[in-house]
């Protein structure tokens, strides 16, 4: 934890954890603000957690959530009253520390503080505060007409699987281009590997490393939020209203989980029996679970399409079922699968592999059943089930553990922009993956809206093909690449035994390997070595450093 002060009262920092809470209260903080609402991040503690922690420690704790790059003079107005009312020390923390300089800063700017004096006490904490000061003498809310900072030939939004992997594939093919990828994370995670961690394969530490350590050699990296897209203007606004501009557009943003969405979840996650896979220090919370079961109901969930990765709510089933199995101890463990759609899986012809292992661990499944609220410290959740004729109802059940996985969204600043489709995500054409609408625009992974699975397989899929179309687009390369709608999901089904999904539009059958080699549609020992032992060094090695084997972009065909 980066303690940085900014003036005798309140210091700021990045995301703190649960375990930061008595450091700081031994430095003398009486007060935390956070300014961070709930489910940005896939490894960030709730404020529930946080606020625990903190009244544990005797802290006075109060949440002022402010989405990222778009504080408002009313927020900043609420933060400075805040201030003013609390005695001692205060502590503010966001995702990097950002929101809560800049909601100092606006309000200590109406309150007389000099411009100067905020830009130099901004700096030597590490933040660039002249766009803000710049928005307070205009007199200006957030807007397109702040400080510019730079100009890029290709500018990408989001250092997730498919922004890293862009800006590799752009640089393979035309280094003369000058690249920027914006993400304000510190950490870049290997999210496919959670379902190992929370099955004991994996350890968590092998899903992480540093977004510094793999930002491609030549590509700037601006350390910031988005706060806006200004596509009219070719301008992106970064939190602090600042500008950024550009010649071409990669939006690779992901997926936002909304915790949020189920009431009682985020005051229960990781303690009595709630996890999920989905965030990267849950994972092992799921783990210990499993280990600890002795006998019980075990409830698994998937809410509504789209999410990430279609395949793992089921997943952490038939891991955790198949060590109960091997711990002898399944017959003592009902397990249920609540999922909010109609099938067990999107494409058919995987789904027989897949009933065998159901029956085998002897699973009961639920469709048409999604979770709709949870109340951990009773030990019940609540479905909203719809029968045949359309009607709902709300039926309880009861958990000794719970795997939950929550809805998802397009982030908020996506939803909200001018790139976005009615339902939130950026609007693509599914073939070329550019914008709709905005010609110098495209948009792979997780956060545009094309019907395919949202994997990191079709992320690696689609990066090369974005990297070659925008190219093109700039008479830089020799024609346009389609994309066929491939992605996979390795689905383990016991240890040991994977089936191998691998499908694109429509779900027609797009298998990498020879059948007599590898049949996708049964269990095989030979994919779950591809998902252990290969899969996440091509991911590290050759997907993030635009090494494109398997995946080069065939020219002009579908």
């Amino acid at each position: 934890m980066d303690i940085k002060q900014l003036d005798d009262q309140l210091s700021v920092s990045a995301q703190i954890r649960p375990d930061d809470i008595p450091v700081l209260a031994d430095a003398g903080v009486r007060h935390l603000i956070c300014n961070r609402p709930d489910g940005e991040g896939s490894d960030q503690p709730s404020f529930a957690e946080l606020q625990r922690a903190a009244e544990a420690a005797g802290l006075d704790v109060h949440h002022l959530p402010v989405v990222a790059g778009r504080v408002s003079d009313e927020e900043a107005e609420a933060f400075g009253q805040l201030l003013d009312g609390l005695e001692g020390r205060v502590h503010a923390w966001c995702r990097s520390g950002m929101r809560s300089t800049t909601l100092w800063a606006l309000a200590k700017a109406r309150a007389g503080l000099a411009p100067t004096e905020i830009i130099r006490r901004g700096r030597a904490a590490g933040y660039d505060m002249s766009g803000v000061v710049a928005r307070v003498t205009a007199g200006e809310s957030a807007s397109g007409d702040g400080l510019v900072l730079a100009s890029y030939d290709v500018l990408i939004v989001g250092a997730g699987a498919g922004g890293v992997s862009v800006a590799s594939s752009v640089l393979a093919r035309d280094r003369s281009q000058s690249v920027a990828i914006i993400d304000p994370a510190d950490v870049h995670y290997y999210q496919p590997g959670w379902t190992f961690v929370g099955a004991g394969i994996f350890s968590p530490e092998v899903t992480a490393r540093t977004l510094g350590s793999l930002i491609p050699h030549g590509v700037d990296w601006v350390k910031a939020a988005v706060a806006f897209f200004d596509p009219e203007r070719n301008a992106v606004v970064l939190e602090g209203c600042r500008v950024i501009r550009y010649r071409r557009l990669v939006v690779a943003a992901g997926l936002k989980l909304d915790w949020e969405a189920i009431p009682g979840l985020v005051d229960t996650l990781g303690r009595n029996g709630v996890t999920s896979n989905y965030r990267y220090d849950l994972a092992p919370y799921t783990w210990r679970l499993v280990q600890s079961l002795e006998r019980g109901k075990a409830l698994f969930t998937q809410p509504p399409m789209p999410i990430k990765c279609a395949g793992a709510p089921q997943k952490a089933m038939y891991l955790s079922a198949d060590y109960w199995q091997r711990q002898g101890r399944l017959q003592n463990i009902d397990v249920e699968f609540y999922n909010a759609g109609a099938v067990l899986f999107g494409v058919k012809d995987y789904v027989p592999a897949l009933m065998q292992y159901v029956e085998r661990y002897g699973a009961q499944l639920n469709f048409q059943h999604r979770l709709v609220r949870i109340d951990g410290d009773a030990r019940s959740a609540w479905f909203e089930h719809t029968d045949a004729e359309g009607n709902t109802h709300e039926v309880q059940r009861h958990f000794d553990m719970i795997h939950v996985v929550p809805p998802q969204t397009a982030p908020d600043f996506v939803r909200s922009s001018p790139l976005a489709d009615a339902a939130g995500w950026v609007d693509v054409d599914q073939t070329t993956l550019r914008h709709t609408r905005y010609d110098n625009i495209w948009a792979l992974g997780d956060v545009m809206n094309a019907p395919n699975a949202k994997t990191a397989a079709a992320a690696r899929m689609q990066a090369p093909i974005v990297a070659n179309n925008l190219l093109a687009d700039a008479g830089l390369a020799p024609g346009v690449a389609h994309y066929n709608g491939y992605g996979s999901c390795p689905l383990t089904v016991e240890r040991g035994k994977i089936v191998l999904a691998e499908f694109g539009y429509g779900g027609k059958l797009l298998p990498s390997f020879p059948a007599w080699l590898l049949d996708g549609r049964k269990p095989s020992r030979l994919a779950w070595y591809l998902k252990e032992r290969l899969l996440p060094p091509l991911y590290w090695k050759a997907m993030l450093r635009g090494r494109e084997w398997m995946v080069k972009p065939v020219i002009g065909e579908d």
